[in-house]
């Protein structure tokens, strides 16, 4: 399966594109500049492409850009993706002197995704931190997945279980997205308090 990371020159998407190499996927980083993706994709061994034809090429897209662009993003790229599944793994979060905070917005960032492209979006990988993800061993965490299209699903639990040494767990309707992008804001401030790099596991789940 070729994945193409939009955005994917950020810490995220780097250290996302070596747990996906390294589990045997054909990955291609994208960004807005040619020439920057392709030293990114030189300097980890993976393609490299402009963001356009990054997602031309993909069986799915991952959306590995800031929270605040994503949605823009998205839409600009809609053509470009057709009808190809996309993997929203942005939340959105207020920083504040007494924590860090879900925004008040009433849908989440894969929702609004999914009204200005054609593809199915899936939510997912929100508690996975870029430097657990580029340590040297795979996050001892699990991974929690939304979405509405079964396939499409399918294929984001694939890869979620690929990256992680846990489990990748099926968090129902892309509705529960909010509660997911939600849950970043929880697990930064744990973070912050702890002085750790935290991450989630699911029990009772067989």
């Amino acid at each position: 399966m070729r994945i193409a990371l939009i955005g994917g020159t950020g810490s995220f998407g780097m250290a996302l594109a070596v747990r996906l190499r390294e589990a045997g996927y054909a990955v291609v980083i994208g960004s807005r500049e040619a020439e920057r993706a392709r030293a990114a994709g030189a300097e980890l061994g993976v393609e490299g492409a402009t963001n356009d034809d990054a997602a031309r090429g993909a069986d799915l897209v991952v959306l590995t850009t800031k929270a605040d662009g994503a949605v823009e993003t998205a839409r600009s790229l809609c053509e470009a993706i057709g009808a190809t599944p996309v993997l929203s793994v942005a939340a959105e979060l207020s920083f504040t002197k007494e924590g860090v905070l879900p925004t008040g917005e009433a849908t989440s960032i894969a929702s609004r995704i999914q009204d200005v492209i054609d593809g199915p979006v899936v939510a997912g990988l929100h508690s996975l931190a870029a430097s657990n993800l580029g340590g040297e061993e795979a996050p001892d965490e699990d991974t929690l997945v939304c979405g509405d299209d079964a396939e499409a699903k399918a294929l984001v639990l694939e890869l979620a279980g690929k990256v992680t040494s846990g489990r990748a767990i099926d968090a129902g309707p892309l509705a529960s997205a909010r509660a997911l992008e939600g849950m970043t804001a929880v697990i930064v401030n744990v973070n912050k308090r702890y002085k750790a790099h935290a991450g989630l596991r699911v029990t009772g789940v067989h």
